[in-house]
């Protein structure tokens, strides 16, 4: 798993150094100049809800102080450019960190090698919490890995060029420059959330149906699919309950929430309350399984 990730990681830098045409910023204030245009006609003349005309002025506040400031727009081929495209593998490294979590109870019950740990003079709940901090080690694991391995190609294929460069931001009615290496590594922890809940409840299903096959299939298909299926639902108030619409944090720094009136504090409480549910299921079920048969 840990070859597979260094491998498609090196494979994209690869692809996107000698195949991809290479981002033109030769001439980029004239580009943002056309761009801010193009977004004030719309703002003046296209009707759109208040969160998208917030969006609008955003970004043509970050357009006009790139300009005044001489600050050019991070090329797709530049070491950071490259970074932040490899903080979307994190879904590779969660579809590796579920399968992990799908057998790491489970196969203890399908090889029967369970009563060999429960006849030692530790407590179930030690046993599982073990079994637990394994997973969440791994899936550290490949996280540092993704981030190191992706620092290390980007330096290769693209040099340090433009490592000054700060990444824009919009707060508060004025936009703030921030360290490139801070941003990108908030996005592995934004990334990291979503990871940290499919992993958990694989890990759950693992316990309590003791079926690796039965934990991968619905874990892999929730996280392909819970994104959609929120979005189709969320013209619907109570969707903001579900598990899917809280794990994208970054929806309350980049974007808007999903639905009107989610907070970030919200969000952390229902998943909060998820992680909880989750735990509480496994633990429970597990200290309470005859295992004599």
């Amino acid at each position: 798993m840990i070859g597979i990730l260094v491998f498609v990681v090196a494979l994209v830098g690869i692809f996107t150094k000698f195949v991809l045409d290479p981002d033109s910023n030769a001439d980029w204030k004239a580009q943002l100049t056309t761009e801010n245009t193009q977004l004030t006609e719309s703002l003046e003349s296209a009707p759109m809800l208040e969160a998208q005309k917030r969006l609008l002025q955003e970004r043509i506040a970050l357009n006009e102080y790139r300009i005044e400031h001489d600050l050019a727009p991070i090329e797709r081929d530049s070491l950071w450019g490259y970074m932040v495209d490899a903080t979307t593998f994190t879904g590779i490294a969660a579809l590796f960190t579920i399968v992990i979590a799908a057998g790491m109870v489970a196969s203890e019950f399908s090889w029967g090698t369970v009563k060999l740990l429960l006849i030692r003079p530790v407590s179930r709940t030690k046993v599982l919490l073990a079994k637990y901090a394994s997973t969440l080690l791994f899936a550290l694991l490949m996280l540092v890995l993704l981030f190191s391995t992706s620092f290390l190609f980007g330096m290769i294929f693209f040099g340090f060029s433009g490592a000054e460069t700060p990444y824009l931001s919009y707060s508060n009615g004025r936009v703030i420059e921030q360290n490139m290496v801070t941003h990108i590594i908030e996005l592995f922890g934004f990334r990291s959330i979503d990871l940290i809940m499919m992993v958990t409840l694989a890990f759950m299903i693992s316990t309590v149906f003791r079926s690796s096959s039965l934990a991968i299939g619905i874990s892999l298909f929730l996280m392909f699919t819970g994104p959609q299926i929120v979005q189709l639902l969320s013209q619907y108030d109570w969707v903001k309950y579900i598990l899917f619409a809280n794990t994208d944090l970054q929806q309350y720094t980049t974007g808007t929430p999903l639905v009107e009136g989610m907070t970030m504090t919200f969000s952390i409480v229902m998943l909060l309350i998820y992680f909880a549910f989750f735990a509480f299921l496994s633990l429970f079920i597990f200290n309470k399984r005859d295992v004599a048969a």
